[in-house]
This record gives C-alpha cells, sequence and structure tokens, in this order.
C-alpha cells in the first residue's frame, strides 16, 4: 500500500454496496414484488449499474426473479436473519440500553413477557425510590393490571383479547384492579390512542406505572416496557412527558431487535 494512502472506513467508498442493499430494501418493503422499472423509479438509480445489481443479487440468492418479471427477497436472506436471531438477546439488549439511555435511571424499569394471562418479568431494573413494591426476575402478576401487560394487549385485537380470558378474571390486587374485560378493553383503547399504558394503583396501592410495548424485526410484539414511580409523581404533565420518553425507549430496544419501524 503506498504511504499517502489512507483508508477510508466510512463505507463510502462501497457505493455499489450501498446500492445492492437499497435495492434489497425497495424489494422487502414495497407491498408487491417490484419490477425492475418500479425499483429503478423508487430507488432514482441508473438503468445500467441497477440491472448489473439486481443480476449480482439474483445470482447470489439474495433476490429471485419470478417467471412475471418481478422480484422478491431470496432465501439466502434467512441466514442472515437466522443468524441476527440466534445472536440477538432480549434482556441483554434491555440492559445495554438501559446503559445507553440514563433518562429514566431515577425510576425502575421492568421487562416483561405475556404468558398467557399473566406477564413474566425477565428484567428488572429497580430504583433506589421507596416504592413499597420490588420487582424480581421470574415474578408472575396478572396481565390486565399490569402496565407491560396492558401495552402488549394494546397490540393484540378485542376478539383475542377476549379469547385469552374467557376461562376466567384474575383475582384483583388491589380495588384499583382493572374488573372486567369490559373495563380493561376501555384502558387498552385509551392506550392505543396516547401510545402507552397505565397502572393506576392496580398492582400496588401508591404506586403508578407507565407501559410501551417492543416489537420484533417481524413488527410482533415480544415483550412491554415499563417504568413505575410514586403516586405523588404521576401529574398529568409528568406522565406525558415521562410515556413520551419510555415509547421513545421502547423503540430503540425494538430497533436493537431489528423492527425498523421502532
Amino acid at each position: 500500500m503506498p504511504k499517502n494512502a489512507e483508508i477510508d472506513t466510512s463505507g463510502n467508498n462501497a457505493p455499489a454496496l450501498r446500492r445492492a442493499v437499497q435495492i434489497l430494501d425497495a424489494v422487502s418493503e414495497l407491498p408487491h414484488p417490484p419490477t425492475f422499472t418500479e425499483i429503478v423509479t423508487k430507488l432514482g438509480l441508473p438503468k445500467s449499474s441497477a440491472h448489473g445489481l439486481c443480476a449480482a443479487l439474483v445470482d447470489l440468492g439474495m433476490l429471485v426473479r419470478t417467471d412475471a418479471g418481478t422480484y422478491r427477497v431470496g432465501a439466502h436472506v434467512m441466514n442472515w436473519a437466522n443468524a441476527f436471531l440466534g445472536q440477538t438477546d432480549l434482556v441483554e439488549e434491555f440492559q445495554r440500553l438501559l446503559q445507553d439511555r440514563r433518562e429514566l435511571s431515577d425510576f425502575s424499569v421492568t421487562l416483561t413477557v405475556l404468558d398467557g394471562q399473566q406477564v413474566v418479568y425477565v428484567a428488572c431494573s429497580n430504583s433506589k425510590a421507596a416504592l413499597g413494591f420490588t420487582f424480581r426476575i421470574g415474578m408472575r402478576l396478572p396481565a390486565p393490571f399490569t402496565a407491560t401487560g396492558k401495552a402488549i394487549l394494546s397490540t393484540l385485537d378485542d376478539e383475542d383479547i377476549c379469547h385469552r380470558f374467557a376461562a376466567g378474571w384474575p383475582q384483583p390486587l388491589t380495588v384499583h384492579s382493572v374488573a372486567s374485560i369490559e373495563m380493561l378493553l376501555q384502558e387498552l383503547a385509551l392506550a392505543r390512542q396516547r401510545g402507552y399504558s397505565v397502572d393506576d394503583g392496580q398492582i400496588r396501592e401508591g404506586m403508578f406505572c407507565i407501559g410501551a410495548p417492543v416489537h420484533d424485526f417481524s413488527g410482533q410484539v415480544v415483550a412491554g416496557l415499563a417504568v413505575s414511580m410514586l403516586e405523588q409523581e404521576a401529574t398529568e404533565s409528568n406522565v406525558d412527558t415521562i410515556g413520551s420518553k419510555l415509547v421513545d425507549i421502547a423503540a430503540s430496544l425494538s430497533a436493537r431487535l431489528g423492527n425498523r419501524r421502532g
């Protein structure tokens, strides 16, 4: 290598690779298998270079050209998808995210997954504040009463939710625990409107929790993320501010799991 040569690590020295990724993104995002003309039009690429890139991607198994002349994603891409899934750990990404994002460090932050009518706590970061309640890994609570459970349930349709609780309603934990499926559906409708759910003393009196859903690479909900605080801290403006931050952090966690829409 010449003495004065510099190594460009920015990726700007690989325009063909960038265009190939743009083509793969376009084919995966469009609602139908696109034609070559649609790909070129969408990306604004020169036809000559786009033709060569599409041919190379087909040869490598990353694209498939159908008999109709359209393109769809090839099976080779699944090798990378499977590797990503095998190397990505939900709890590990949660812990890394909390190290990077310190906006909610004064509060308890929890991560749960849905199991039947309950949520299971898979990761917790308890604050020093005296909430009168300690979250523990492996702990189970009724999903309708928790902020994380309601965040997850809010991504399902009402029919699925009713079917899930057809066998019976969980025993309330406090006098504030949501008392029926009809009341739960009202809460979930509100959660969908504002982007986050709330537990206003439903698992512990005097404690207020805000929840947001976490999605994976396929867009499926995989977990609920929640922040907990004392009831006196839950003023309307504070809840709205913290709720917005939590939704953004949940989107960041979703992105780390491969979700492109967050």
